[in-house]
């Protein structure tokens, strides 16, 4: 039983890894590539570390390492791609021509209304 877990959290981390890559190689413009980067390849790398975790659970080994980097790639790769975009955007970067709303330009605009 605890071998067919595995198998299938590995096939979805594997599901969501692909999507993301190919998100990644198909998607127009930054905004949409570190979407498809921050959410669909955390999912699936974090379902095959807990794949590996329960696999080895399974054989009597306890790795907290494990654990600790499930939570850390959690917390901080969503957050990072989110601070890709920002950066992207008060750059400059321009968002692709499909792109009907834009809902960072009227946060910057009243953001620097504020500063001067």
């Amino acid at each position: 039983m605890i071998d067919t877990v595995v198998v299938l959290l590995v096939i979805i981390g594997l599901f969501f890894t692909v999507v993301s890559t190919i998100g990644v190689l198909r998607l127009p413009d930054v905004y949409s590539r570190t979407h498809a980067a921050g959410k669909s390849a955390t999912l699936g790398v974090m379902s095959i570390m807990l794949a590996v975790f329960i696999h080895f659970l399974s054989h009597g080994t306890m790795n907290a390492k494990i654990l600790l980097a499930i939570i850390f790639l959690f917390m901080t790769a969503p957050l990072a791609s989110l601070m890709i975009t920002r950066s992207a955007y008060r750059t400059g970067v321009k968002l692709s021509d499909n792109t009907t709303t834009n809902d960072l330009a009227d946060m910057y605009k009243e953001h620097t209304k504020e500063s001067n």
